[in-house]
Protein backbone atom coordinates (compact mmCIF):
# COMPACT_ATOMS: atom_id res chain seq x y z
CA UNK A 1 0.00 0.00 0.00
CA UNK A 2 2.80 2.39 0.88
CA UNK A 3 4.55 1.74 -2.46
CA UNK A 4 1.29 2.38 -4.36
CA UNK A 5 0.69 5.64 -2.54
CA UNK A 6 4.26 6.75 -3.28
CA UNK A 7 3.79 5.91 -6.97
CA UNK A 8 0.52 7.84 -7.07
CA UNK A 9 2.19 10.84 -5.43
CA UNK A 10 5.02 10.67 -7.98
CA UNK A 11 2.52 10.48 -10.87
CA UNK A 12 0.60 13.46 -9.48
CA UNK A 13 3.75 15.54 -9.07
CA UNK A 14 4.85 14.55 -12.58
CA UNK A 15 1.51 15.60 -14.05
CA UNK A 16 1.67 18.91 -12.20
CA UNK A 17 5.22 19.55 -13.45
CA UNK A 18 4.32 18.66 -17.05
CA UNK A 19 1.24 20.85 -16.81
CA UNK A 20 3.36 23.80 -15.68
CA UNK A 21 5.81 23.19 -18.54
CA UNK A 22 2.97 23.06 -21.08
CA UNK A 23 1.45 26.25 -19.66
CA UNK A 24 4.76 28.10 -19.84
CA UNK A 25 5.35 26.90 -23.40
CA UNK A 26 1.86 28.00 -24.38
CA UNK A 27 2.45 31.41 -22.78
CA UNK A 28 5.63 31.87 -24.82
CA UNK A 29 3.83 30.97 -28.04
CA UNK A 30 0.91 33.27 -27.19
CA UNK A 31 3.28 36.16 -26.47
CA UNK A 32 5.03 35.58 -29.80
CA UNK A 33 1.74 35.49 -31.72
CA UNK A 34 0.47 38.56 -29.83
CA UNK A 35 3.54 40.56 -30.87
CA UNK A 36 3.37 39.36 -34.47
CA UNK A 37 -0.39 39.93 -34.61
CA UNK A 38 -0.03 43.47 -33.28
CA UNK A 39 2.70 44.37 -35.80
CA UNK A 40 0.77 42.78 -38.68
CA UNK A 41 -2.47 44.54 -37.68
CA UNK A 42 -0.78 47.93 -37.41
CA UNK A 43 1.59 47.60 -40.35
CA UNK A 44 -0.25 45.67 -43.06
CA UNK A 45 -2.04 48.81 -44.22
CA UNK A 46 1.25 50.51 -45.07
CA UNK A 47 2.62 47.61 -47.12
CA UNK A 48 2.48 48.18 -50.87
CA UNK A 49 4.73 47.85 -53.87
CA UNK A 50 5.55 51.57 -53.78
CA UNK A 51 6.34 51.35 -50.05
CA UNK A 52 8.88 48.59 -50.66
CA UNK A 53 10.46 49.95 -53.86
CA UNK A 54 10.58 53.73 -53.35
CA UNK A 55 12.61 56.12 -51.20
CA UNK A 56 11.20 58.19 -48.31
CA UNK A 57 9.61 61.49 -49.30
CA UNK A 58 7.89 64.49 -47.70
CA UNK A 59 10.13 64.61 -44.65
CA UNK A 60 9.79 60.88 -43.87
CA UNK A 61 5.98 61.09 -43.87
CA UNK A 62 5.58 59.41 -47.26
CA UNK A 63 7.31 57.24 -49.80
CA UNK A 64 8.92 53.91 -48.98
CA UNK A 65 11.88 52.11 -47.47
CA UNK A 66 13.82 50.74 -50.45
CA UNK A 67 17.15 52.44 -49.53
CA UNK A 68 16.86 51.04 -46.00
CA UNK A 69 16.22 47.51 -47.33
CA UNK A 70 19.22 47.72 -49.66
CA UNK A 71 21.43 49.13 -46.89
CA UNK A 72 20.41 46.34 -44.52
CA UNK A 73 21.25 43.77 -47.21
CA UNK A 74 24.68 45.33 -47.79
CA UNK A 75 25.45 45.27 -44.07
CA UNK A 76 24.36 41.64 -43.72
CA UNK A 77 26.51 40.53 -46.67
CA UNK A 78 29.50 42.57 -45.52
CA UNK A 79 29.35 41.26 -41.96
CA UNK A 80 29.03 37.68 -43.25
CA UNK A 81 32.10 38.05 -45.48
CA UNK A 82 34.07 39.20 -42.44
CA UNK A 83 32.66 36.96 -39.69
CA UNK A 84 32.26 33.66 -41.52
CA UNK A 85 35.93 32.93 -42.43
CA UNK A 86 37.30 34.18 -39.10
CA UNK A 87 34.66 32.43 -37.01
CA UNK A 88 34.84 29.10 -38.83
CA UNK A 89 38.65 28.99 -38.87
CA UNK A 90 38.78 29.91 -35.19
CA UNK A 91 36.28 27.17 -34.36
CA UNK A 92 38.30 24.64 -36.38
CA UNK A 93 41.51 25.63 -34.61
CA UNK A 94 39.97 25.40 -31.14
CA UNK A 95 38.40 22.00 -31.75
CA UNK A 96 40.89 20.29 -34.06
CA UNK A 97 44.32 21.83 -33.49
CA UNK A 98 44.61 23.62 -30.15
CA UNK A 99 45.85 21.39 -27.32
CA UNK A 100 43.16 20.83 -24.72
CA UNK A 101 44.14 22.84 -21.69
CA UNK A 102 44.06 26.24 -20.06
CA UNK A 103 44.54 28.17 -23.31
CA UNK A 104 41.43 26.69 -24.95
CA UNK A 105 39.39 27.15 -21.78
CA UNK A 106 40.54 30.78 -21.58
CA UNK A 107 39.60 31.41 -25.22
CA UNK A 108 36.16 29.88 -24.67
CA UNK A 109 35.55 32.02 -21.61
CA UNK A 110 36.61 35.15 -23.50
CA UNK A 111 34.42 34.18 -26.46
CA UNK A 112 31.41 33.72 -24.20
CA UNK A 113 32.13 37.06 -22.53
CA UNK A 114 32.47 38.71 -25.93
CA UNK A 115 29.06 37.44 -27.00
CA UNK A 116 27.57 38.97 -23.84
CA UNK A 117 28.91 42.49 -24.42
CA UNK A 118 26.12 45.00 -25.23
CA UNK A 119 25.90 45.88 -28.89
CA UNK A 120 26.27 49.59 -28.18
CA UNK A 121 29.77 48.89 -26.82
CA UNK A 122 30.62 47.22 -30.14
CA UNK A 123 29.33 50.33 -31.86
CA UNK A 124 31.54 52.60 -29.78
CA UNK A 125 34.54 50.35 -30.43
CA UNK A 126 33.77 50.26 -34.16
CA UNK A 127 33.58 54.04 -34.27
CA UNK A 128 36.92 54.40 -32.48
CA UNK A 129 38.74 51.76 -34.56
CA UNK A 130 37.18 51.66 -38.03
CA UNK A 131 35.66 55.12 -38.37
CA UNK A 132 38.34 57.25 -36.69
CA UNK A 133 41.62 55.34 -36.34
CA UNK A 134 41.54 53.43 -39.65
CA UNK A 135 39.93 56.34 -41.48
CA UNK A 136 36.99 54.50 -43.06
CA UNK A 137 34.58 57.20 -41.90
CA UNK A 138 30.87 56.56 -41.56
CA UNK A 139 30.60 53.89 -44.22
CA UNK A 140 29.20 50.48 -45.12
CA UNK A 141 32.68 49.02 -44.59
CA UNK A 142 32.92 50.33 -41.03
CA UNK A 143 29.40 49.17 -40.22
CA UNK A 144 29.95 45.72 -41.74
CA UNK A 145 33.19 45.17 -39.82
CA UNK A 146 31.54 46.25 -36.57
CA UNK A 147 28.56 43.95 -37.12
CA UNK A 148 30.96 41.19 -38.12
CA UNK A 149 32.75 41.53 -34.78
CA UNK A 150 29.37 41.32 -33.09
CA UNK A 151 28.51 37.94 -34.60
CA UNK A 152 32.00 36.35 -34.65
CA UNK A 153 31.56 34.80 -31.16
CA UNK A 154 28.32 33.11 -32.24
CA UNK A 155 29.94 31.70 -35.38
CA UNK A 156 32.93 30.43 -33.36
CA UNK A 157 30.76 28.67 -30.78
CA UNK A 158 28.44 27.24 -33.44
CA UNK A 159 31.40 25.88 -35.45
CA UNK A 160 33.03 24.39 -32.38
CA UNK A 161 29.84 22.69 -31.21
CA UNK A 162 29.15 21.38 -34.73
CA UNK A 163 32.62 19.82 -34.92
CA UNK A 164 32.35 18.39 -31.42
CA UNK A 165 29.22 16.48 -32.43
CA UNK A 166 31.16 14.52 -35.08
CA UNK A 167 32.40 11.16 -33.69
CA UNK A 168 36.15 10.72 -33.35
CA UNK A 169 35.80 7.45 -35.26
CA UNK A 170 35.32 9.49 -38.46
CA UNK A 171 38.63 11.25 -37.88
CA UNK A 172 40.42 8.02 -36.99
CA UNK A 173 39.02 6.21 -40.01
CA UNK A 174 40.13 9.00 -42.36
CA UNK A 175 43.62 9.08 -40.85
CA UNK A 176 43.84 5.28 -41.07
CA UNK A 177 43.22 5.52 -44.82
CA UNK A 178 46.25 7.77 -45.19
CA UNK A 179 44.61 11.20 -45.20
CA UNK A 180 46.40 14.10 -43.53
CA UNK A 181 44.75 16.08 -40.76
CA UNK A 182 43.99 18.94 -43.15
CA UNK A 183 42.48 16.55 -45.71
CA UNK A 184 40.39 14.95 -42.97
CA UNK A 185 39.05 18.32 -41.88
CA UNK A 186 38.35 19.52 -45.42
CA UNK A 187 36.82 16.35 -46.89
CA UNK A 188 35.25 14.66 -43.85
CA UNK A 189 34.76 16.92 -40.83
CA UNK A 190 33.61 20.15 -42.49
CA UNK A 191 31.03 18.52 -44.81
CA UNK A 192 29.51 16.68 -41.84
CA UNK A 193 29.46 19.80 -39.66
CA UNK A 194 28.33 22.18 -42.39
CA UNK A 195 24.56 21.98 -41.64
CA UNK A 196 25.04 23.32 -38.12
CA UNK A 197 27.73 25.79 -39.18
CA UNK A 198 25.56 27.31 -41.91
CA UNK A 199 22.61 27.45 -39.52
CA UNK A 200 24.67 29.34 -36.95
CA UNK A 201 25.94 31.78 -39.58
CA UNK A 202 22.47 32.60 -40.89
CA UNK A 203 21.04 32.99 -37.40
CA UNK A 204 23.90 35.38 -36.67
CA UNK A 205 22.90 37.34 -39.77
CA UNK A 206 19.33 37.42 -38.47
CA UNK A 207 20.62 39.07 -35.33
CA UNK A 208 22.74 41.51 -37.33
CA UNK A 209 19.77 42.59 -39.44
CA UNK A 210 17.98 43.88 -36.34
CA UNK A 211 20.85 45.71 -34.63
CA UNK A 212 20.61 49.49 -34.27
CA UNK A 213 23.32 50.60 -31.84
CA UNK A 214 26.42 49.46 -33.81
CA UNK A 215 25.32 51.08 -37.08
CA UNK A 216 24.26 54.23 -35.24
CA UNK A 217 27.95 54.94 -34.57
CA UNK A 218 29.47 53.65 -37.81
CA UNK A 219 27.37 53.94 -40.94
CA UNK A 220 23.67 54.73 -40.59
CA UNK A 221 22.30 57.85 -42.27
CA UNK A 222 19.13 59.68 -41.28
CA UNK A 223 18.03 60.07 -44.89
CA UNK A 224 19.60 59.31 -48.26
CA UNK A 225 17.73 60.05 -51.50
CA UNK A 226 19.87 57.60 -53.48
CA UNK A 227 21.40 54.18 -53.02
CA UNK A 228 25.04 53.84 -51.92
CA UNK A 229 27.53 53.38 -54.75
CA UNK A 230 30.48 51.97 -52.81
CA UNK A 231 31.62 50.49 -49.53
CA UNK A 232 32.81 53.89 -48.29
CA UNK A 233 29.33 55.44 -48.58
CA UNK A 234 26.85 55.76 -45.77
CA UNK A 235 23.62 53.80 -45.98
CA UNK A 236 20.17 53.69 -44.50
CA UNK A 237 19.16 50.57 -42.55
CA UNK A 238 15.80 49.24 -41.46
CA UNK A 239 16.44 49.18 -37.67
CA UNK A 240 17.75 52.75 -37.59
CA UNK A 241 15.08 53.97 -39.99
CA UNK A 242 12.44 52.44 -37.72
CA UNK A 243 13.97 54.22 -34.73
CA UNK A 244 14.10 57.55 -36.56
CA UNK A 245 10.52 57.64 -37.83
CA UNK A 246 9.22 56.38 -34.47
CA UNK A 247 10.93 59.01 -32.33
CA UNK A 248 11.45 62.13 -34.44
CA UNK A 249 9.97 63.87 -37.44
CA UNK A 250 7.64 66.60 -38.60
CA UNK A 251 4.38 64.65 -38.39
CA UNK A 252 4.38 61.75 -35.92
CA UNK A 253 0.79 60.72 -36.69
CA UNK A 254 1.61 60.32 -40.37
CA UNK A 255 4.86 58.50 -39.61
CA UNK A 256 3.51 55.88 -37.19
CA UNK A 257 1.85 53.72 -39.90
CA UNK A 258 5.13 53.81 -41.83
CA UNK A 259 6.97 52.77 -38.65
CA UNK A 260 4.71 49.75 -38.19
CA UNK A 261 5.10 48.89 -41.89
CA UNK A 262 8.89 49.09 -41.53
CA UNK A 263 8.74 46.85 -38.46
CA UNK A 264 6.65 44.32 -40.39
CA UNK A 265 9.13 44.26 -43.27
CA UNK A 266 12.01 43.79 -40.82
CA UNK A 267 10.21 40.90 -39.13
CA UNK A 268 9.53 39.34 -42.54
CA UNK A 269 13.23 39.58 -43.43
CA UNK A 270 14.25 37.92 -40.15
CA UNK A 271 11.60 35.22 -40.68
CA UNK A 272 12.91 34.62 -44.19
CA UNK A 273 16.47 34.34 -42.85
CA UNK A 274 15.36 31.75 -40.28
CA UNK A 275 13.47 29.74 -42.91
CA UNK A 276 16.53 29.91 -45.16
CA UNK A 277 18.64 28.55 -42.30
CA UNK A 278 16.30 25.58 -41.87
CA UNK A 279 16.21 24.92 -45.62
CA UNK A 280 20.01 25.01 -45.94
CA UNK A 281 20.37 22.78 -42.91
CA UNK A 282 18.12 20.15 -44.46
CA UNK A 283 19.90 20.48 -47.81
CA UNK A 284 23.35 19.89 -46.31
CA UNK A 285 22.05 17.07 -44.12
CA UNK A 286 20.75 15.31 -47.25
CA UNK A 287 24.10 15.81 -48.98
CA UNK A 288 25.94 14.33 -46.01
CA UNK A 289 23.63 11.32 -45.96
CA UNK A 290 23.92 10.69 -49.71
CA UNK A 291 27.71 10.97 -49.62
Amino acid sequence: MEIRSNNKAKHRSQKVAFGIFRLLSLCIVLILFAILGFIVYKGIGAISWDFITSAPTDGMTGGGIWPAIVGTFYLMVGSALFAFPIGVMSGIYMNEYAPKGKLVRFIRVMTNNLSGIPSIVFGLFGMALFVNYMGFGDSILAGSLTLGLLCVPLVIRTTEEALKAIPDSMREGSRALGATKLQTIWHVILPMGMPNIITGLILALGRVSGETAPILFTCAAYFLPQLPTGIFDQCMALPYHLYVISTSGTDMEAQLPLAYGTALVLIMIILFVNLLANALRKYFEKRVKTN
